[in-house]
């Protein structure tokens, strides 16, 4: 699982805010880390000229997970540690319910599955 961090330019995208960043997504997804191929975050300071405001910090999480369409949440809350928290956890959830739903839809399956033997009689 490949972990990148983006930052605007009211963040300053030093190696340990990368480091720590990275840590909180990969112990967030590390029981999907065989379903995921990318993790891109992208930090956003929303009201960095304005310097206050309520949720101005916002984290925007796209995952890949293997042989399907990309997934992403955004989080927005008043400090970056609380936007990259609040977006791992709303990205576990949404991990879930993607492969859950897609292992309910096999087991609710009302056709026959296709088997090697019925897909070589058609050839």
């Amino acid at each position: 699982m490949q972990i990148q961090i983006n930052t605007d330019h009211n963040i300053e995208g030093h190696q340990a805010l990368t480091d720590q960043i990275s840590g909180v997504v990969d112990n967030a997804l590390s029981r999907f880390r065989d379903h995921i191929t990318l993790v891109d975050v992208h930090l956003i300071d929303e009201t960095s000229d304005k310097k206050g405001g309520n949720d101005d910090m916002s984290c925007m999480m796209d995952v890949r997970l293997d042989g399907r369409q990309p997934i992403a949440v955004t989080y927005q809350a008043t400090t970056l540690d609380q936007a990259v928290y609040g977006a791992a956890d709303k990205m576990v959830h949404l991990i879930e319910k993607t492969l859950g739903w897609e292992h309910d839809q096999e087991s609710h399956r009302t056709d026959p599955p296709v088997t090697e033997s019925k897909l070589t009689e058609k050839s």
